[in-house]
C-alpha cells in the first residue's frame, strides 16, 4: 500500500512545533514567489473553507487521468488505477499580506478526509459539513498554515497543496 511507504521515526512535542515552522512562514504567496520560492507556509487569514459537486465530465477526467499515470509504471501503479476521484472540489478562499485569493485544495487528505467522514457519518452532506466546521471554525480558532507551492514548468502559478494544523504562536521566530 501505498501508505506504508513513510515511516515515522519520531516526534516533536505541540509546543515546539509552531515555533520551529514560524521561521519558513512567508507572509504571501506574492512575497514567497518573489523571493524564488517554490514552496512556502503561509498563514491565510479571513479564511473561507466551500465545496462545490464536480460534474460528471470532471470525474471522467480526472479517472482518465489517474489511469493514463498508472500506464506510466510509477510507484504508483495499480494503486493510482483504483483510485476514485472525490465527488466534491473542495475550495478555500484567504487572504495573505499582498490581498484576497481563491485557491483549490489539490491536498489528497482533504479528500480522503471526505471519504472517510462520508463512510463514518453515513452521507455526503453529513462529511461536508463536518469538513466545514473543521475548516471553518475549528482549525481557524486554533491556528493554521497553508502549504503552497508551484512547479517549474508553471512558476507563477501556486497552489494550496496542504492545510495545516499547527497553534498560532502570537510572535516571530528569531530563526
Amino acid at each position: 500500500m501505498m501508505e506504508d511507504s513513510i515511516v515515522v521515526k519520531g516526534s516533536m512535542s505541540v509546543k515546539d512545533r509552531a515555533p520551529f515552522l514560524s521561521g519558513l512562514v512567508s507572509p504571501s504567496v506574492s512575497h514567497a514567489a518573489s523571493t524564488g520560492k517554490s514552496l512556502a507556509l503561509i498563514r491565510p487569514k479571513n479564511t473561507e473553507f466551500y465545496y462545490r459537486r464536480k460534474t460528471q465530465k470532471d470525474l471522467e477526467d480526472e479517472r482518465r487521468t489517474y489511469a493514463e499515470a498508472a500506464r506510466q509504471g510509477s510507484f504508483f501503479d495499480e494503486q493510482l488505477k483504483a483510485l476514485e476521484p472525490s465527488p466534491f472540489e473542495f475550495r478555500f478562499k484567504f487572504s495573505d499580506d499582498a490581498g484576497p485569493h481563491d485557491y483549490a485544495n489539490g491536498d489528497w487528505e482533504a479528500h480522503a478526509m471526505f471519504f472517510h467522514g462520508r463512510r463514518r457519518e453515513g452521507t455526503d452532506q453529513a462529511a461536508l459539513d463536518w469538513m466545514s466546521k473543521t475548516f471553518n471554525e475549528e482549525y481557524p480558532r486554533k491556528g493554521m498554515m497553508f502549504c503552497v507551492g508551484n512547479m517549474a514548468a508553471r512558476p507563477h502559478t501556486w497552489q494550496l497543496l496542504g492545510v495545516l494544523r499547527v497553534d498560532e504562536t502570537g510572535q516571530s521566530s528569531l530563526l
